[in-house]
């Protein structure tokens, strides 16, 4: 199994990179993968996608320690829910305990739980982002409009996760990324001329199957579309990718 994961601050952006990017495993049987987005119309918005980086990392060593002492048996489905019980939860106390306004704890959140028993999983986006599995892509897009999950930490946890219709079950997984939506952003950075650009970049960056032993494969690509093709991703770029 081969894991590669990427930041990168985007060309329109000076001070910091707003997204944020990780993996870790739940137990044994289980891989957690998140890419987050900070909203850039939100205050300092690379702190609540670290932040919600921070509650994921933290939940995830609990609910493996939780689950080993009561020996239970979890579903992709039930971690997936219990993931993000616990950042509505920290997110609520963090919230009152250091007077966080609503505008404080926005950002996307790509939440990805693989099975690897049976190499099936489930993912939930909240906010804009992409996923591809096998090569198969599934775009989300809220149109610039994300009903993040900073906006409903007054509202019931349960009837919440309910309304959330950007999930995905998974089956037969591969080879699969998860991306914040500045891969979607690529464009010239210095008007000098370049190499024409003759394969789809999205591939290129999800699919692709060059250089996989190298464990830094997603910046040396990142190189070679800036070096080769003049493209820089516009907005901050967060990627995770997982081979199996």
């Amino acid at each position: 199994m081969n894991i590669y994961q990427i930041i990168k601050i985007g060309d329109h952006h000076v001070n910091f990179c707003e997204d944020y990017a990780l993996t870790t495993e739940i137990g044994n049987d289980y891989i957690l993968a998140a890419a987050l987005d900070g909203c850039s119309m939100g205050n300092e918005s690379y702190f609540a996608a670290a932040l919600v980086g921070k509650i994921l990392k933290k939940s995830a060593k609990e609910i493996s320690y939780k689950s080993f002492f009561e020996k239970k048996t979890l579903s992709s489905k039930i971690l997936i829910k219990e993931l993000f019980r616990r950042i509505f939860k920290d997110l609520q106390i963090l919230g009152n305990q250091l007077y966080l306004e609503v505008e404080d704890l926005l950002t996307t959140i790509i939440v990805l739980v693989i099975n690897k028993r049976n190499w099936s999983g489930e993912v939930l986006v909240v906010g804009d982002g992409l996923i591809s599995n096998n090569g198969q892509l599934t775009e989300f897009e809220q149109n610039n409009k994300p009903d993040y999950l900073g906006y409903h930490l007054d509202k019931n946890f349960e009837e919440w996760f309910d309304q959330q219709e950007q999930k995905v079950s998974l089956e037969n997984i591969e080879d699969i990324s998860i991306s914040t939506d500045g891969i979607f952003t690529f464009k010239n950075f210095d008007n000098e001329i370049y190499e024409k650009l003759d394969i789809d970049l999205i591939d290129f960056l999800l699919n692709d199957k060059s250089d996989l032993n190298n464990p830094k494969m997603l910046l040396k690509k990142l190189s070679i579309v800036e070096e080769k093709w003049g493209l820089r991703s516009t907005d901050d770029l967060g990627i995770v990718r997982i081979i199996k």
